[in-house]
């Protein structure tokens, strides 16, 4: 069957700004203030009337342009049009297409692309889809699944893999809660009510903590690792004077390093509470930075490939090959706090500001409004001092 024609194509509904832009016989698409752009057709049905005697004029949604395509919203709009005109009011006679849970999963990936924090944790969220849910559920419609069908993809990981059973089932609860605003399903979403009843098992998790360095051992350990010339080493050197998260040293560019400030300052988007963390720099810090600045990559820790950063595992497998198996990268940050109040004596306020960690309620954060950084950074370099085995004089100058 030919396509049917009109005003709009491809590239205007993909371009045009907001506002209501008409494709001729009743079809319009709408493109809100935010940029989200969905289909409506207006429709006049024979022989019925408003409330105030005049023909019976509706609007009706036909769903989103990225979901419904220009020809399938031009059908849709066709088969209102065609029950209109024989007197049937298309909001009791329509019959809408429900996409399957797949189709709505892919969908709901994209519209949220912008939120993740990283392409990595946004392949993450539909990577667990994926390997537990399509395989069972992906082909259904998604008005079709219920408790059943929940159970079937979470009871079988349920308590080996309970973490994973845990982000699936806030993962198919988010899908399916999309699904109902979109009008294509109605009732209780059925991850709530498996919760509530209290099907599966309960699991109880044993918390899981990053194996720490005594901080006694650390000024012996840097000492070896300091002969390394390796960029992994640098950048552990680098991690463990910082206290800082893998992700955030990986990640750091050189923008972000104020060599004259002394400052290095971690953008919101890259830290786990979402908010701006300036980091002191001491000499010993800057000492390990000027070096690197000669590779003239974007990021300050490159890679084996060129304008990337190092793997993630790269620091492990170091500790690994250098006999500390017992130890992670992310423990030498339990290693700074307990140092920081055994030895020395940091007011609590400040240690937990050089982790990055808030403190306190939301008002009492409210008003405390200062990151302590200089503060911060008298402590940053005593650490310095401790592991480093510096002169305290060469730090503070």
């Amino acid at each position: 069957m030919a396509a049917l024609g009109g005003k709009l194509t491809k590239r205007l509904v993909e371009n045009l700004g907001p506002g209501r832009h008409g494709d001729g016989s009743g079809l319009y698409l709408v493109v809100d203030p935010s940029g989200a752009r969905r289909w409506i057709v207006r429709v006049t049905v024979k022989g019925q009337k408003n409330r105030k005697g005049a023909p019976l004029r509706t609007d009706f949604g036909l769903g989103g342009a990225d979901v419904v395509t220009l020809n399938a919203a031009r059908e849709r709009a066709l088969e209102y049009r065609r029950m209109a005109k024989s007197g049937l009011n298309p909001r009791f006679n329509a019959r809408q297409e429900v996409p399957t849970f797949e189709e709505l999963s892919q969908q709901v990936h994209i519209e949220r692309l912008p939120t993740w924090k990283n392409a990595k944790h946004g392949q993450q969220w539909l990577n667990t889809l994926r390997d537990y849910a399509f395989t069972k559920i992906g082909r259904m419609p998604v008005d079709s699944i219920g408790q059943p069908e929940v159970l079937m993809c979470l009871a079988p990981i349920w308590t080996d893999k309970h973490e994973t059973a845990k982000r699936l089932a806030q993962r198919i609860k988010t899908v399916l809660d999309v699904a109902k605003s979109k009008g294509f399903r109605e009732g209780e979403n059925p991850v709530t009510a498996v919760r509530e009843a209290k099907v599966l098992p309960t699991v109880k998790a044993k918390v899981k903590h990053h194996d720490a360095m005594p901080w006694q051992d650390v000024p012996a350990f840097y000492s070896e690792l300091s002969k390394r010339s390796a960029v992994a080493a640098k950048a552990l050197q680098f991690t463990i004077l910082t206290a800082c998260r893998t992700s955030e040293v990986l990640e750091a560019r050189w923008p972000e390093v104020d060599f004259e400030a002394r400052v290095w300052t971690i953008p919101a988007e890259r830290m786990k509470a979402g908010e701006e963390h300036r980091v002191p720099l001491t000499n010993e810090m800057l000492a390990i930075l000027e070096p690197l600045k000669a590779m003239a990559s974007e990021f300050v820790f490159e890679g084996q490939k060129r304008h990337q950063p190092l793997s993630n595992m790269s620091m492990l497998m170091l500790l690994r090959r250098m006999g500390r198996d017992a130890y992670t990268v992310h423990g030498f940050r339990s290693t700074f706090r307990d140092w920081a109040s055994e030895a020395a004596g940091a007011p609590r306020e400040v240690a937990e500001a050089a982790l990055a960690h808030q403190v306190g309620s939301e008002v009492e954060r409210a008003y405390a409004r200062s990151d302590v950084l200089e503060r911060r950074r008298i402590l940053a370099c005593d650490w310095c001092v401790f592991v480093a085995d510096v002169s305290y004089i060469q730090e503070v100058i």
